[in-house]
């Protein structure tokens, strides 16, 4: 792409873009994300009792969008030690769903668990704000090969996601069927063929072409097919009618107001020590994350590995942000490892078009009518997107794990890590006779104890001579 009179490419950090390229290259980055970002908060506050629909549950996914983008704001053109500078888009952290899931059950759900969570969240967001300003003594811990183990796992874990959004959704009774997967090969093709097929902005910005592609071919389905079906309830044995799950809820849109002030506060925060001492661990946790994310961004966009002032920055404004997450009634915000494929795909890391991005959070939050636009993307739409996306931050983890070369050593932290970290993602089953603890931990997307293994191992196996390595 070449660069205008005044402007820069989108593949440069810093410098500014034509407006119309910056808001479609920001626009993907959201897109990407969005659906992830209100997720965890439709489950968690579900978990706890608050009805979907409820007003309060409302105001909390309002929260989340405008949290988002000013989070990720911060995050590109940071406050003093607190952002790493870099195309970190951040969002509510689904890492946390099986922990918080935890804690709604033991302290028996409502909103006093709701607000024992976002109390837990203040103090956690702290702690980890705190630990990324001790990261750089830390970071002879974290190699590339222990970096790229982590953003594999991460890409890895991400993969089923994928995968189950193209087929429709996880849990939609359609999953699967003709339609879905239509729209998710549309999709799909539409990013491949544009991304080596084409150049220019249409090349960069693949990603948001294909979803719009997406939306349009729902619209025409919409018009031509039906758009209910039937299925036989196995519980009641009874005939139940459904709407597809690929079909437009225009409906949302226009019953969304155009503005809404948000809440501060919206539910009390509450000190409760059997949710403090879960969610601290797991800020643990999503701090090596987040190093695997601000890794695998600047070795897939940047082609370098991140300087310990990056990993800081990043790491201090995941937690600093989880605090002000929590006072808006949000869960905790880190950075999205979507926006990681993202990135090593396109290689679209300008700071100004993706805080254009941010911004369209930041406007989301303030305009329900915009957000429910986008909040009415099929599954299958976002699966054709999301499918190759997510397989690229494997591709990223590859590259950071060879950056060096490869070794006995580095063969076997990848192998053992990956091995015990994907199989207890892929069946957490093996860890029901543990603690429950344990498995909010350690179960779920494999990340961590895939992350644990990674570090232990590279501290232990002694390095390679020379000699070794040359196989003599």
């Amino acid at each position: 792409m070449e660069k205008q009179k005044g402007y820069v490419t989108p593949y440069e950090l810093e410098g500014k873009l034509p407006l119309g390229q910056a808001i479609l290259y920001g626009l993907q980055h959201v897109l990407a994300m969005f659906a992830g970002n209100l997720t965890p908060i439709l489950i968690i506050t579900g978990a706890c009792g608050i009805a979907s629909g409820d007003p309060l549950q409302v105001s909390i996914l309002q929260n989340a969008m405008l949290i988002a983008g000013i989070v990720t704001l911060i995050q590109l053109f940071t406050i003093g030690p607190v952002g790493a500078r870099l195309p970190i888009v951040m969002g509510t952290s689904s890492g946390f769903i099986g922990v918080c899931s935890g804690v709604a059950a033991s302290m028996g759900g409502g909103v006093v668990a709701y607000g024992a969570i976002m109390g837990a969240s203040l103090l956690g967001g702290l702690f980890e704000g705190v630990l990324g300003f001790c990261l750089k003594p830390l970071r002879k811990f974290f190699p590339s090969v222990v970096t790229g183990t982590v953003v594999m796992a991460i890409g890895l874990s991400l993969i089923s996601v994928g995968i189950n959004s193209f087929g429709g959704g996880s849990g939609a009774s359609d999953f699967g069927s003709i339609p879905n997967l239509l729209v998710g090969c549309v999709v799909l093709i539409t990013i491949v063929v544009l991304k080596h097929f084409t150049k220019g902005p249409t090349s960069a910005a693949s990603i948001l072409i294909g979803i719009i592609v997406g939306y349009i071919v729902c619209a025409i389905m919409g018009a031509v097919l039906p758009t209910t079906y039937q299925f036989t309830d196995p519980e009641t044995n009874e005939t139940v009618t459904k709407t597809c799950s690929w079909v437009l809820q225009w409906g949302k849109v226009a019953d969304a107001s155009w503005f809404a002030i948000p809440a501060i506060m919206p539910v009390k925060l509450i000190f409760d020590a059997k949710a403090i001492i879960p969610i601290m661990i797991m800020f643990i946790v999503t701090a090596v994350e987040t190093v695997g994310d601000i890794s695998g961004i600047t070795e897939g966009g940047l082609g370098r590995e991140a300087t310990d002032k990056e990993l800081s920055g990043g790491v201090v404004c995941d937690g600093f942000g989880s605090s002000l997450a929590s006072i808006f009634g949000v869960l905790p915000n880190t950075s999205f490892s979507q926006n990681v494929g993202l990135v090593g795909m396109t290689k679209v890391v300008n700071l100004f078009a993706i805080s254009l991005g941010g911004v369209f959070l930041i406007l989301c939050g303030l305009l329900p009518k915009l957000a429910a636009l986008v909040s009415i993307m099929p599954q299958s739409v976002l699966g054709g997107a999301a499918v190759m996306m997510f397989a690229s931050i494997v591709v990223s983890g590859i590259q950071l794990v060879t950056k060096d070369g490869v070794n006995n050593k580095t063969v076997t932290i990848v192998s053992v890590a990956l091995g015990l970290g994907y199989g207890i993602g892929a069946n957490s089953a093996i860890l029901s006779n543990l603690p429950s603890w344990v498995g909010y931990v350690f179960g779920g997307s494999g990340i961590v104890p895939a992350a644990i293994v990674a570090i232990i191992l590279n501290i232990a196996i002694p390095a390679e001579s020379k000699v070794e390595k040359n196989g003599k």
